[in-house]
């Protein structure tokens, strides 16, 4: 309570701006599901986008000295743009999603990390490039191995490079309070979680690929005999299986402390009783990654299912659990924003009620005075050039000639070359005499 209390006194010294009074287009619940279920989805691609890429890289540099492990990472290269191809489409529903729950978060971050968020295109435009460039180009580059690695390794470091970019704008959301403090995106990137969450991300990547892996080399259709000699399907599996194994043990060594280094204020029981559930499923998948592997060969892949479906529930937990620490962490703002939001709509309606009161109405004394206003001011200061001249400039022409002015009035046109074409304005021919007179005046 001593900290809730702390934490909102810091968020009642920052300004705390209105939010735009729309309603959603659906329900709050149904568009948090939709957010966390199409991140889910989106999330699975990128993992194996990127663990992909890792390996093939890594299989591709084994493959100098082993030829069985360049047709590995041939085999695993033609996964790559069709995994990327699906992490691009499945990424539309969370982005629409968190930009319309989130829109004040997501875009005050967008705005403090500038230029690196906006490079999220370039470089991800480069990267699939170089993903593709690598993949078409095996057999033409076959006696040019140093340039053809070279690709998927700048493709790799580039993939590597994303989700800091992407990790520290997601994570500069739930700090509210810091966004006055802020400048740029390596200040952001120093905030608290980003490493930890950065570490357990690819962990993640390289645990979801191996479990793709034990799956896509061992598909009936897929003849892998016929195309590996000396490496057994056994041997690929196992160190899949091996690979899924080590990155799930990291991730419960880096996950304590990912939450150890999330701000006090988003954590909760319900949070807690969350990631433990999703915990709970892992540990029974690890004693069978772990019993198949030190197993019989040929029943290493008896617990396959039952191992996705256990991890697959984790995932989906540790997706809510992170939702729920957001809507956690940022609920004081967001109160504080609605309060503010309802301040506003309050005195926009009783600034639409005062203009609507003839009681409250300014009385212009003069009608040339009112009818420059709102037909001249736009374009026409009494001594500052706006758009065409200053009206002191204008005295000084037609002085002695108020029937000139009224003519230009009715009619205008264009005289210099650095001043545009003025436009008609629809004038009576009362409200022009009365205008001319007005800036006549304004001597």
């Amino acid at each position: 309570m001593i900290l809730q209390h702390i934490f909102l006194q810091i968020l009642l010294q920052t300004p705390i701006p209105h939010d735009i009074p729309l309603p959603l287009p659906l329900p709050h619940s149904v568009l948090v599901i939709a957010l966390i279920f199409s991140f889910l989805l989106h999330i699975i691609f990128i993992n194996l986008m990127l663990g992909g890429s890792i390996l093939t890289l890594w299989s591709e540099i084994k493959g100098l000295k082993n030829p069985e492990y360049d047709k590995l990472a041939y085999e695993l290269a033609q996964t790559i743009t069709v995994n990327k191809s699906m992490a691009v489409v499945l990424g539309v529903a969370p982005l629409l999603t968190i930009n319309t729950l989130y829109t004040l978060y997501f875009y005050s971050a967008n705005a403090l990390t500038g230029l690196f968020w906006i490079a999220i295109i370039p470089l991800t435009t480069l990267a699939f490039l170089l993903t593709y460039a690598h993949k078409y180009s095996w057999n033409v580059l076959k006696d040019n191995k140093a340039l053809h690695i070279s690709m998927i390794a700048a493709s790799v470091v580039i993939f590597l490079f994303i989700p800091f970019i992407f990790l520290t704008n997601i994570n500069l959301m739930l700090f509210p309070e810091k966004w006055n403090t802020i400048s740029g995106f390596f200040e952001a990137l120093a905030l608290p979680n980003v490493f930890p969450r950065y570490l357990h991300f690819i962990f993640a990547s390289l645990g979801v690929t191996g479990l793709f892996i034990f799956w896509y080399f061992g598909r009936t259709s897929f003849a892998f005999e016929e195309k590996f000699q000396s490496l057994s399907l056994y041997e690929i599996r196992k160190k899949a299986y091996s690979l899924t194994f080590s990155a799930s043990v990291a991730q419960f060594l880096i996950g304590p402390i990912v939450l150890l280094t999330l701000p006090t204020k988003g954590i909760s029981w319900q949070l807690i009783l969350t990631i433990s559930t999703g915990a709970a499923f892992a540990i029974p998948a690890l004693f069978w990654i772990w019993k198949a592997i030190t197993g019989q060969p040929e029943k290493i892949a008896k617990d396959f299912w039952k191992v996705t479906l256990l991890l697959t529930t984790t995932v989906v937990f540790m997706g809510s659990g992170r939702h729920l620490y957001r809507a956690t962490a940022l609920e004081p703002h967001q109160k504080l924003v609605a309060k503010e939001t309802a301040k506003y709509q309050k005195e926009v309606q009783q600034a639409i009620k005062d203009a609507n009161d003839p009681s409250k109405k300014p009385v212009v004394a003069d009608a040339g005075e009112a009818i420059f206003t709102a037909k001249c001011s736009a374009c026409h200061a009494l001594d500052t050039k706006i758009v065409g001249p200053p009206v002191k400039e204008m005295v000084t022409i037609y002085e002695k000639d108020e029937k000139g002015l009224h003519d230009w009035i009715r009619k205008p046109g264009k005289k210099r070359p650095d001043y545009p074409q003025m436009p008609a304005l629809g004038l009576s021919e009362q409200e022009i005499k009365d205008v001319a007179t007005y800036i006549l005046k304004q001597k």
